[in-house]
């Protein structure tokens, strides 16, 4: 009887675990759709506040946060923002993602927001906040490639950053190529599983373009 006991509550717990996990992949995958139709700032904001309840419901998941704080990148490059406040709530949401997360690779992946979030607010005032904040998002990369070298998104980000730095400061189109060719390559060998991040390719192609 014990034994009939035990096989019913492990029977029990397992089918929970599948429907729970169904309805968590079904609101992802929900969530993740609409970043193609998100248009506005408020659309975006929405998005991130409906990833961040997906991460609260499940508690152990960094992906929910990743895309909550990605949703929030978005938003920050729209001018309708105040750049610091809406950093200061993609940190917020970054820490429950990066505390989730124990690969490596997702580790890079979270670094690669780390990165976003200080270019955002150093864009705010760049010659005065090169010193902190760019040197943030330079570590941050740099963290990010040690840890998983071949994260085609952190090298699309360094490209980003040296296709904007005047050559006369080291940086310009010459200086990105490589880089942005390095991106592509990885994007073309990436193979992402689940929610895991995938974007960016497109992004990086086009701006290798540029670069010819």
């Amino acid at each position: 009887m014990k034994r009939i006991v035990l096989s019913l509550v492990f029977c029990s717990a397992m089918l929970f675990s599948f429907a729970q996990s169904d309805r968590y992949a079904a609101a992802m995958q929900k969530n993740l759709a609409l970043f193609d139709s998100a248009k506005t700032t408020a659309d975006f904001q929405s998005l991130s506040d409906g990833f961040v309840r997906i991460g609260d419901a499940e508690k152990t998941l960094w992906q929910p946060y990743y895309y909550a704080a990605l949703a929030l990148s978005t938003a920050g490059w729209m001018g309708q923002v105040d750049k610091d406040e809406n950093a200061g709530k993609m940190n917020t949401i970054i820490d429950k993602a990066e505390s989730l997360a124990t690969a490596d690779a997702d580790k890079s992946e979270i670094l690669a927001l780390r990165n976003m979030s200080a270019t955002q607010q150093m864009m705010v005032d760049p010659q005065t906040r090169y010193m902190q904040y760019g040197q943030a998002a330079a570590t941050a990369l740099q963290t990010g490639m040690k840890l998983n070298p071949s994260n085609p998104r952190l090298y699309y980000l360094q490209g980003m950053s040296l296709f904007n730095t005047p050559p006369q400061f080291g940086g310009g189109k010459d200086k990105a190529k490589p880089v942005f060719e390095k991106a592509v390559a990885l994007f073309n060998a990436e193979q992402p599983s689940g929610f895991s991040p995938r974007w960016g390719k497109q992004q990086a192609t086009a701006q290798l373009a540029l670069c010819q």
